[in-house]
């Protein structure tokens, strides 16, 4: 018994002292993380207080039991179950890059929620947003003239009068114009019509379908009976047709009305909206809003410039193939040409249809290509000389902006689209170039601060 006591003790006394150097060395870890939980630096074992050996003592000098060590304290800011293979937090072990897609995807999430809101709240006021969008064009084209007259002494109201007056009568004379030249032409454009509709009869019986004369007028009774049964629809659709002038002859009604005003008292509008925004944000708004008008004003007065070449251009070359109604299509394909790129071509097809169903496919194929040679010279020459400082925007994104205006807004939609790319682009290039001029300034004064503390700190250190 004396034997089995004595190797117990040493046993219990052995264990005391590795648990009195784990206990130790926990805390040294512990210690180390304290100072910066992210190194985990553990202790060797080598650098633990080597054991005391168990001195040999009587059974009568049997001590007490050996107290339990103390439980590690966590530091602070972890966890109780701590591991030392874990990282400090969650977050900590998602990787950088999923982290930064994942909060770059919930910005783009809400910037597009913000987005749709904006688009949404456009499309239900559609009539008061592209009455204001027509408004600002018009104001662009007309400003330098208000502006001219002013600086020579003009008083405010007459020249913004004048002016609006003199480009609503424009506007008129070019309707009545081609009114005019339609009713005039149309006599000559229905025979014509006719013509070709023969030409296309006998073409249909002598041609490669070899359609008899029955077939032709059973096709023809076939259309009559379908325009008859949709009476209800063609009816519905010219009612929708009538509420659609109602809404156009609003919305222009309104661009006039906010025409004027633009003319007489923008700039007092223009400070009226800035002291809407927040006060940090006005002065940089301050100088972005004149920069966003050049460039509105050069980009409408070098599309007039562009849209009446080519008018003149493909008017000129279909009257010269004798097409009838050639100044009446000038003037639509005019009005087409302020969609960049692609609108004169697509009014120009009407020029093309009527010199097919009027002159035949060979005048029509050479109508087309007037046209393609116009579009070539406008997109190669006159786009870049004219446009090329106004509007930096690559024809890709003009495109690409011509179509989304399109499906959004619709004609008006195509029209708006380049302009209000070629403002966007001009208001962040300010922004970005102001910001990085404060941020150089910053800079500049933060280093001369600096220079400043060690030429004042040099003197102390020598004294």
């Amino acid at each position: 018994m004396a034997r089995g006591g004595k190797a117990f003790k040493a046993v219990a006394k052995g264990m005391a002292v590795v648990a009195s150097a784990a206990a130790v060395i926990e805390r040294r870890r512990r210690a180390a993380m304290a100072a910066d939980p992210h190194e985990l630096a553990v202790p060797a074992l080598a650098e633990a207080p080597d054991p005391v050996p168990a001195p040999r003592v009587e059974p009568a000098a049997v001590p007490a039991a050996a107290p339990a060590a103390p439980s590690p304290v966590a530091p602070p800011g972890l966890a109780r179950d701590y591991h030392p293979g874990r990282p400090a937090t969650p977050a900590e072990a998602v990787p950088w890059g999923l982290r930064v897609a994942a909060e770059s995807t919930w910005r783009l999430l809400l910037l597009g929620g913000a987005l749709y809101v904006v688009f949404y709240i456009v499309d239900m006021l559609r009539l008061v947003a592209f009455a204001v969008l027509a408004s600002l064009l018009i104001s662009a084209l007309l400003e330098p003239t208000v502006s001219w007259l002013r600086r020579h002494g003009v008083p405010r109201s007459l020249a913004a009068g004048g002016v609006f007056l003199s480009g609503l009568a424009g506007i008129g004379l070019v309707g009545w114009f081609v009114v005019w030249q339609v009713s005039t032409n149309l006599s000559t454009v229905t025979s014509k019509v006719k013509d070709g509709v023969d030409q296309l009869r006998d073409w249909l019986s002598t041609g490669p379908l070899h359609l008899t004369q029955q077939q032709i007028n059973d096709y023809a009774d076939q259309i009559g009976k379908a325009i008859t049964t949709n009476t209800d629809q063609i009816t519905s659709a010219s009612l929708t047709g009538a509420q659609i002038a109602v809404e156009v002859l609003t919305a222009v009604a309104l661009a006039f009305f906010t025409t004027f005003f633009f003319l007489y008292d923008g700039a007092r509008i223009w400070n009226w909206a800035l002291r809407g925004l927040p006060r940090h944000s006005r002065f940089a708004m301050a100088g972005a809003g004149p920069k966003a008008w050049a460039t509105l004003t050069a980009y409408v007065r070098g599309t007039v410039c562009v849209a009446f070449i080519d008018a003149v251009c493909i008017g000129i070359g279909i009257d010269l193939l004798g097409v009838p109604m050639a100044m009446p299509l000038a003037v639509i394909i005019f009005l087409g040409a302020f969609v960049p790129l692609v609108g004169a071509l697509v009014t120009g097809t009407v020029a093309m249809l009527i010199a097919l169903v009027t002159e035949g496919p060979w005048t029509a194929l050479m109508v087309l290509i007037v046209l393609v040679a116009v579009m070539q010279i406008e997109s190669h020459i006159l786009q870049p000389l004219i446009l090329g400082r106004a509007v930096r925007v690559h024809p890709l994104g003009v495109v690409l902006g011509v179509a989304a205006g399109g499906i959004i807004g619709g004609i008006g939609g195509a029209v708006v689209a380049v302009p209000l790319i070629a403002v966007t682009n001009t208001v962040i290039t300010h922004l970005r170039r102001r910001n990085e001029a404060g941020q150089a300034v910053f800079t500049a004064m933060e280093a001369a601060r600096e220079a400043a503390g060690r030429t004042s700190a040099a003197p102390a250190a020598d004294g």
